[in-house]
Order: C-alpha cells, then structure tokens, then sequence
C-alpha cells in the first residue's frame, strides 16, 4: 500500500544486485519500492552460456519481475531505461517522465568491453544477454546446416571454426559446453559432415586459463579442455577481429565465422553529472559503504561497483552482487532510522567453474576441489540459486536428459534473431518484429 509519508526508494536494475536489494526492503514499514528494469523478468546469467549453446531454453532461466514482486504492497515494477540520473535533485528519467526519490539503488550491470579490440564490437558475438545468447544459438546451428551443402573445404572449416576470446569462466563453461553440443548431438545429427572440420578455439591472453584459482586448477581445466577437443591457446593476444576471423598480435591468423567474445565487461552507467567519480572500465567509485561520495542518498550494487579490499577491485561475479545488494537496501534502512551506514565487507564463500560432464574445478575457502566431486557441487549450488519451482525442474530434466543420452532438445533454428544467409557476425543483432 502507498502512503504519502512513506519514503520512495527507486531500485534500478533486475539483475542480482537489484532482485536482493528489493527483496531485503519488501514489508519494510515506512519504504515504498519501485524496481526499473529495461526486461520484465530476471536472468540467471551463471547458466546464460548455456542457453547459447542450446542446453537450456531462454525462459528456464528467466522470472518474471511481476510474479517476484506479487503480494508485496510496498513493492512496484515499472519497465524502462533510465536515461539519466539529476542526484542533486533527487529525480530521474525514465520514458519521458520524472521520477522523485528518496533513495537510490543503482544496480544497473555490466555491459561488454571490448578493449578498443579493432573490429571485436562489429564481428564478435557478445554474451551478455538473453538475446545474445539466442542469437548465438541460431548462429551456430546455422553453421551447420549451412555447412552441411558446402562443397568447398576450406570455406566449410573457417564456417565451422568456432572462437571464443577469453578465458574466464563464461569463456571456459562455453567452450566446454560447445565442444560437448558439437562431439555429441551435431555429430549424431550431420553424419556427412567430417568433423575434423569442426574446431572450438579458446583464446587467452595471459599464460593460463582462470586467473582468479590456483595454478593448479588453471592447469587441469586447461588439460580437460584439451581432452574434450579444445583447441587451448594461451598468452595469445587478439590484434583485430574481422571477416576473416581473428588476427593475433604476432601476425597470426584463426580463419573463422563466429568469434564469441567473452574477454571482458565495463560498467553501465546511467547518464549522470561529472561529480559522479568513475573508474577504469566505467564503473562508479564508492564509499565502502556503497554510497556516491557526494550524493549520500544514491547507493551503488553490483558489476557497476569499483570497490577495493585488500588492494584489488571486488571481482563482478554473482555473489558480490547478492551481497551488495542486500547490504545497500539494509544501508538505505539504517540511513532512515537515523544510524549511520555500515562499511561493506565481501564475504568470499568460494568460486566454481564447470568445465563439462563430470568435470569442474571449485574453492570453497581454503580447500579445493576439482574433477566429478567440483561438477556435483556446481550443480548442487546452481540449481539452489536458480528462481523459481518449475525451472529449476525443466533445467534438472534437461541436465539429466542430456547426462543420460548425450542429447539436447533445444535444438531449434527459431525466428527473431537475425542470421544472415552468408553467415556474418557483423549481421548478428535482432531484427524488428515490425
């Protein structure tokens, strides 16, 4: 229920930092939310990849924003971008209108960097969003079934040649997923097709795979990748990425169709005053309580926080997000009841990658794991996180389904997303519906 007495706090952003912030404030009395988010409904970006490489349907790892907000008399959804931010005055804009606020959480994400890599943002497929991903999905099995009526061998391997540009975790979970969606159903599925033709590549820039575990772990995902057909390449810096594929620094070339670019994010600030401080990578510094240094009654959560401990910027992963999310909302509460806001400290429960069937490597503090016990855990933990009943069960089907019979049945080539019949990634945007 609104009332007029009741303080307005505007959250932007769905995402992790946006979804636990407005939960933390749901029932709070005296608060009035209202979430802005651009999609009505929320991602779960850790299985993202897999929906690109046709393991999971869109919507098995998305919620709408409206069913998580259902009951909550203090909470509200409105759909929208929010063009810019007046902190000074406390207002917003949001499709052409002004919205006032009390408080503010920014949660707005990440977007792709690119690294001023010539050519990356026209050629590379990015995997960021839900739309990406589908249009990733349709280009990859586009390549096949193209492939397939292709007499010409060299143009048929730079078609089926498959790049992904960086190896953190979304680079590494993708080339696994890849590599297992290729050497299983499409080869059952393009008989004719010789799949020595077929090639995932992952590129590296620095010397090893997964920078943020161990060497040791870094050292065995890289032996896994390599087993599973994994075309591994480290210390290999992209120069340009073009219609010929990806050219490396040292004149190198890696004829290909499709570079997937998973190499890097930069922050996605609203429009904003130049009071605002932002930091390499258009991330937002903040006071170590979230707070904007100037604006005491605007928060920041998530990827679009450049916050240091121990000397090092927090990483932009799912669980700092949580974190902040909640720990601005609960910020925001003490701010109102007259207490002063609290430091953030990042509480590092751990970190997992999968790599594929049976195979992860995971930190849960001190220990770690890896092999088939790191792939049960990363299971176990994502599927607890994942919202909602019904897709937590469809995505466990399809686990299973796929664990059993080497199979995915989301197979589909589907309308929406443009593809073009030459096969360009610079075409690879969604097409109108109008």
């Amino acid at each position: 229920m609104k009332s007029d007495s009741a303080k307005h706090v505007v959250i932007i952003g769905a995402g992790f930092a946006g979804l636990w912030a407005v939960k933390t404030l749901f029932g709070k009395k005296g608060i009035r939310v209202t979430l802005i988010d651009r999609n009505n409904y929320h991602t779960f970006f850790p299985l993202l990849y897999q929906v690109g490489a046709a393991e999971v349907e869109p919507e098995q790892i998305a919620y709408p924003i409206r069913t998580l907000l259902r009951g909550r008399r203090n909470a509200s959804y409105l759909r929208g971008d929010v063009s810019r931010i007046d902190y000074a005055n406390r207002k917003l804009s949001c499709n052409d209108r002004r919205i006032g606020f009390d408080y503010c959480i920014i949660a707005t994400g990440s977007g792709t960097d690119y690294f001023s890599v010539a050519g990356a943002e026209r050629f590379a497929f990015p995997l960021k969003t839900l739309d990406d991903a589908m249009i990733l999905r349709n280009h990859i099995l586009t390549c096949f079934e193209r492939a397939a009526s292709m007499d010409d061998p060299d143009a048929r391997r730079k078609l089926l040649t498959f790049v992904i540009v960086g190896g953190g975790p979304t680079g590494v979970e993708f080339a696994g997923a890849l590599s297992e969606l290729i050497r299983g159903p499409l080869k059952k599925d393009f008989i004719s097709l010789p799949m020595n033709d077929v090639s995932v590549v992952l590129v590296e820039s620095a010397d090893r795979v997964l920078p943020m575990f161990s060497p040791k772990l870094s050292a065995y995902t890289t032996r896994r990748l390599r087993k599973m057909g994994v075309d591994v390449r480290l210390s290999a810096p992209v120069k340009e990425i073009s219609a010929r594929g990806v050219t490396f620094m040292d004149g190198s070339i890696c004829a290909s169709d499709t570079v997937i670019w998973t190499a890097g994010v930069s922050g996605t600030a609203p429009g904003s005053d130049d009071r605002v401080p932002l930091s390499r990578g258009n991330r937002i510094r903040t006071l170590p309580t979230l707070q904007i240094p100037d604006y005491r009654q605007v928060y920041v959560a998530g990827d679009l926080v450049y916050l240091e401990e121990g000397g090092a910027p927090l990483p932009m992963i799912a669980p700092v997000a949580i974190q902040q999310g909640r720990w601005a909302a609960l910020n925001v509460l003490r701010q109102e009841r007259g207490g002063e806001p609290r430091p953030f400290a990042y509480r590092d429960r751990g970190a997992m990658v999968t790599i594929g069937r049976n195979a992860a490597v995971a930190r849960i503090g001190a220990r770690e794991f890896r092999g088939f016990i790191a792939w049960i855990i990363w299971i176990v933990i994502h599927i607890m996180n994942l919202i909602g009943f019904r897709n937590k069960l469809f995505v466990i089907v399809n686990w299973i389904w796929d664990y059993l019979f080497f199979e995915r049945s989301v197979r589909l080539i589907l309308p929406g997303c443009c593809v073009s019949p030459e096969g360009n990634a610079c075409l690879h945007r969604p097409v109108s519906s109008t």
